[in-house]
């Protein structure tokens, strides 16, 4: 996670200066990692892996969830 979020590094101009602002990031990230990026070489993501869903998710569906969990509250 450290080498593919420059967040993690302080070298650039891209670090999270605010604690929310990081948890934020940190939880879309592990969001992308585990339901949108696929593995190259089984061609699934780590959730069809483990049968929490059988259907590719994208950012579209995640942005769905999040504005449905909004209107709910």
């Amino acid at each position: 996670m450290r080498m593919q979020v420059r967040r993690f590094t302080r070298l650039t101009t891209g670090y999270s200066k605010k604690i929310e602002n990081h948890c934020h990031m940190v939880a879309l990230y592990t969001v992308w990692y585990n339901w949108i990026r696929t593995h190259k070489a089984h061609r699934l993501t780590p959730a069809m892996a483990a049968g929490l869903t059988d259907r590719l998710m994208d950012m579209a569906d995640v942005v769905r969830l999040l504005k449905r969990s909004y209107d709910d509250s």
